[in-house]
């Protein structure tokens, strides 16, 4: 509920500060007073339109603040999803408006974009006028009447579910469509490159030796005189190395017995003699395997160029980076193939989702249906006792083409206030008073089922009077023991039943002239109705039917 509203400087507001109760509230003051400045203040806080002529002349900046009771929303998540601070109590709203033209808002005094605070503000009060129609005339709003009036929140809330995943699954669809789509044009350039790269037949480290072949088979000739070379002299006829080595271990061994470190002279030349041989040996196998081989030079080449090609087409470097390749074509191709097998996977999923869904959507609206009649009785009962004696409300279904997140439903609120006259759209058929009559009676219903913002009616029993304004200010008294309820009004039968009365007037100061508001006192209140019965001059008569009016609150 509104706590507070405080306005500086804006236009014929120096500095008000109005603090607001719970129930029913009444404002009333001469035409011109103030009233709708103080709407207009109210409305620029919660993120209407700002306009720099409205400060008020010679200051520099109008600030306004609003501060509300938030205790009976459930806001946690709004706030969170905003980056903003959390007070499960209280929320602050403010704005300030300069002269060149700038404007900024805060919530809970951090920075907000005014979108935000219009959203916020939308959950916590409801400015309502005769001029003020639309909302009534929203199919939305309506179809949210009849939810309300359903206590369909849990089926609404599991349908929302089931439709969720119905859209994914149909975004998934359309995406795995695309993307067939897409790679079926590109599957035979994919297919050509990963058959050119299986037929190679690449094998891992294959690049790295055949380089060294090539570099063996280039430099057989040199290889194989040097091996010679090698062999020839371990092991030739005259003066070999292996001969050398034999001849001397046959000396140590003759003066082992009478010279003892001889036989570790021995052994190590013994032993070094052997790996000699088994070198001697295996270079001369080598020797005989080294050959120059043009054809193999050739065919090596030719493999290398063609491992060379493909690493430069395809911009890698290695003969692994190739492997990857073909293994990620070989994917893709496999993907490809299995696309449709997969969409029509997805495409039972949906089945069986819609299926669902429309299961869920038939309950809501047998749900919504049984509700619209009580809906529909209750509207016109309040309405015949608000004079419209011969009014007709009825809740018009019709089915959607496809589901939405709503359900299957669209509804329409007909209505006709005149006898043999045909069912139309309340948009269509209600007079501006009848529509301000049909939201009261729209409000006053709501209420008793869930945490309604604050109202405030704005002259909407402009064009009543009498007994209907006595029954308007029931129907707002009744209300107000369920929610805030803020009327301005010009009717004493509607201001006497307020459980708050404040009295808007202008004051003249040396300067200037200055809206005040006040809340009066049991006397002043007397005194306000009285004067709202009768006119300027206060009458002994005015006076006793304001206090009959009072005592009947």
């Amino acid at each position: 509920m509104l706590k507070s509203l405080n306005i500086r400087n804006y236009v014929l507001i120096d500095e008000l500060d109005i603090r607001f109760e719970g129930g029913f509230s009444v404002i009333t003051g001469e035409t011109g007073a103030g009233k709708s400045v103080i709407l207009g203040a109210l409305g620029l806080v919660l993120g209407e339109r700002a306009d720099s002529k409205s400060i008020q002349s010679g200051k520099e900046k109008c600030v306004i603040e609003a501060a509300f009771d938030i205790s009976a929303y459930d806001l946690q998540a709004y706030f969170a999803e905003n980056d903003l601070e959390y007070d499960s109590v209280e929320c602050l709203f403010r704005r300030e408006l300069y002269t060149s033209g700038k404007s900024r808002a805060f919530i809970n005094d951090t920075p907000v974009q005014l979108s935000v605070v219009k959203t916020l503000g939308d959950k916590l009060i409801d400015i309502h006028s005769q001029h003020q129609n639309l909302l009534l005339a929203d199919s939305q709003f309506q179809l949210n009447v009849v939810d309300v009036m359903a206590q369909s929140h849990r089926q609404l809330s599991e349908y929302k579910a089931i439709y969720h995943s119905y859209i994914s699954i149909n975004e998934k669809i359309n995406d795995f469509i695309e993307k067939a789509q897409s790679a079926k044009n590109e599957e035979d350039f994919i297919r050509f490159q990963y058959d050119e790269l299986s037929a190679v037949k690449l094998q891992a480290g294959e690049q790295e030796e055949l380089e060294q072949e090539l570099e063996t088979l280039a430099h057989a000739e040199e290889i194989k005189i040097a091996l010679y070379k090698v062999e020839d002299s371990l092991n030739s006829e005259e003066q070999s190395v292996l001969g050398k080595m034999k001849e001397s271990v046959s000396a140590l061994e003759h003066i082992t017995a009478y010279f003892s470190k001889a036989e570790e002279f021995r052994e190590r030349l013994e032993s070094a003699y052997i790996e000699l041989g088994d070198i001697a040996s295996e270079i001369n196998g080598l020797k005989d395997e080294i050959e120059y081989e043009p054809e193999r030079i050739n065919a090596v080449n030719e493999r290398l160029d063609t491992i060379y090609s493909l690493q430069r087409k395809h911009k890698v470097s290695t003969v692994g980076e190739l492997l990857e390749k073909c293994a990620a074509f070989a994917e893709k191709l496999h993907s490809i193939e299995s696309f449709d097998e997969e969409i029509e996977a997805l495409r039972r999923q949906q089945r069986d989702l819609l299926e669902t869904l429309l299961k869920q959507a038939e309950e809501l609206t047998q749900l919504r249906r049984k509700a619209s009649k009580n809906i529909e009785k209750e509207i016109i009962d309040l309405m015949v006792s608000l004079g419209i004696v011969n009014a007709r409300f009825q809740i018009s279904f019709s089915a959607k083409e496809k589901p939405s997140i709503t359900g299957m439903d669209d509804v329409s609120f007909l209505f006709s206030a005149n006898k043999n006259e045909e069912l139309k759209s309340v948009a269509q058929t209600a007079s501006g008073g009848e529509i301000s009559r049909l939201m009261l009676c729209l409000k006053s219903i709501l209420a008793g089922f869930t945490a309604l913002p604050t109202i405030i009616f704005d002259e909407i029993d402009a064009g009543v009077s009498g007994e209907i304004a006595a029954r308007m200010a029931d129907i707002m008294q009744s209300l107000g023991n369920k929610m805030q309820v803020i009327t301005i009004t010009h009717l004493p039968q509607i201001a006497a039943k307020g459980k708050q009365h404040y009295f808007v007037y202008k004051e003249d100061t040396y300067d200037r002239t200055h809206t005040r508001i006040r809340l009066l006192g049991q006397n002043e209140r007397t005194e306000e109705i009285a004067r709202m019965l009768s006119g300027a001059q206060l009458t002994a008569a005015a006076i006793e039917n304001a206090k009959a009016l009072l005592a009947n609150v």
